[in-house]
């Protein structure tokens, strides 16, 4: 027993015996190839190369085929006015549209003009219109006479829907 403690290494901290590097601990030359990873790296930039020279040709290629093969135009079609969808279309300038729209309707609201000539109808400037209705006043609905009989209430829970004979 007193061997075994001989054998053992004395350190100034318990830190140090991780420290050394144990025999046989070092790194192991035979591990990873050096040259095998650049060789990879050489043959992956090379065929990189070369896939993307190939893919180029390969579009250029197809581009000109497309151009070769385009449809003829028909004759009787070349002469035409190209096709329109059906309305509702969208709008190309919404903007310019609206600002004539808004002018329009601003000079329809301050000239005179007609509706519909055949039913005499006209329109007159919104200020004239105004003051006409001032003068005049609104028309509405002659009163009917009120059919309510008396003594008929609406109830509490009716909220005012059905009426009921209530003593007063």
């Amino acid at each position: 027993m007193a061997g075994h403690h001989d054998a053992a290494v004395h350190h100034a901290s318990a830190d140090d015996q991780y420290r050394e590097t144990p025999p046989g601990a070092e790194y192991e030359h035979t591990d990873a190839n050096v040259w095998m990873i650049v060789k990879f790296g050489i043959w992956l930039v090379v065929s990189a190369i070369v896939i993307h020279f190939g893919l180029g040709f390969m579009f250029s290629m197809l581009k000109e085929q497309a151009i070769k093969t385009q449809p003829n135009e028909y004759p009787l079609a070349a002469s035409a006015e190209p096709r329109v969808p059906p309305a509702p279309r969208l709008q190309q300038f919404p903007r310019n549209d609206l600002y004539e729209f808004r002018t329009e309707q601003e000079q329809k609201l301050h000239s005179y003009g007609w509706v519909n000539k055949d039913a005499g109808t006209v329109h007159i400037p919104i200020e004239q219109a105004m003051q006409m209705v001032i003068q005049r006043g609104l028309a509405s609905r002659p009163q009917e006479p009120s059919a309510e009989t008396p003594g008929l209430m609406p109830s509490d829970s009716s909220s005012g829907r059905v009426t009921e004979r209530r003593r007063q």
